[in-house]
C-alpha cells in the first residue's frame, strides 16, 4: 500500500490519497477541498479513483467529497450513522467556519464496527472511534501497519470533544480501547500535523500517558 499526505483548505485538513501497488486503484480519505489538487495527484499517480472515504462529518473532512464524487461518479462512503446530522447541517458548518457554501448531503454508504473497505488488492478495517463526534471512524491497514484516526488523536495532543455531541470520555476510551490494542508500532495519520504512533503517544501523549 502507497499514500501521499495533502494537506487541504486553510485549515490543513490532512487529505490521504492511497492506493494498491498491484492494481492502481485508489482511495481518497477526507477530501476536505482542493478538489482539482487532489485529482491532480490522482492523474500525477496514474491511478484509478474507486472510493471516497470520510472518517467524520466536520466540514474540513467533508467540504469536497461531493464536487469530487460528482466528478468522478464514485460513491462516498463514511462516517458511522450518528455522524448524520453534520451532514444535514452542512450549510451552517460552512457558515461558522468560514467556507464557501456547500449544500447538504447523505452518504452512499454508512460504516460499523467490524465493516471493511476494499482498495484493490488491499483491506482497510473500520473502527467506531466516537469522542470527537458520535459517528467517528478510524481506518486500519493490517498489512501496512497503519491507521487513519481524522481527528481522535494527534501528535502529543487529542481531538477537541467542544464540539455538538462530543464527548471527553468517549474520545479517551476510543483511543486505549480501539486504538492501542492495535499495537504500538502502528504509525497513524491524523486528520491535521504530522504523523506518529501509538507506542509514542500512549508512552508520552500529555493527555494520555501512561503514569
Amino acid at each position: 500500500m502507497q499514500y501521499r499526505i495533502i494537506p487541504v483548505t486553510p485549515f490543513q485538513q490532512n487529505s490521504s490519497l492511497i492506493w494498491c501497488d498491484n492494481t492502481r486503484q485508489a482511495a481518497i480519505v477526507d477530501p476536505g477541498g482542493e478538489v482539482k489538487r487532489l485529482l491532480g495527484e490522482i492523474e500525477k499517480q496514474g491511478l484509478s479513483l474507486c472510493s471516497i472515504l470520510l472518517t467524520h462529518g466536520h466540514v474540513d473532512h467533508i467540504g469536497g467529497a461531493e464536487e469530487l464524487s460528482r466528478l468522478t461518479g464514485v460513491p462516498i462512503t463514511g462516517p458511522h450513522q450518528d455522524d448524520a446530522f453534520l451532514f444535514e447541517t452542512l450549510p451552517q458548518q460552512c457558515r461558522m467556519f468560514g467556507f464557501p457554501p456547500l449544500p447538504a448531503f447523505t452518504p452512499e454508504r454508512w460504516l460499523s464496527e467490524g465493516n471493511t473497505v476494499r482498495i484493490g488488492d488491499e483491506e482497510l478495517s473500520v473502527l467506531h472511534t466516537p469522542g470527537h463526534t458520535p459517528g467517528h471512524i478510524a481506518l486500519f491497514s493490517a498489512h501496512a501497519r497503519l491507521a487513519w484516526v481524522g481527528d481522535v488523536l494527534f501528535y502529543s495532543s487529542i481531538g477537541r470533544t467542544d464540539f455538538p455531541r462530543g464527548n471527553h470520555e468517549a474520545l479517551l476510551h476510543s483511543i486505549r480501547r480501539k486504538l492501542w490494542p492495535l499495537g504500538d508500532d502502528v504509525r497513524f495519520i491524523p486528520g491535521h500535523g504530522p504523523m506518529s504512533d501509538f507506542g509514542r503517544e500512549r508512552r508520552s501523549n500529555p493527555f494520555l500517558a501512561e503514569s
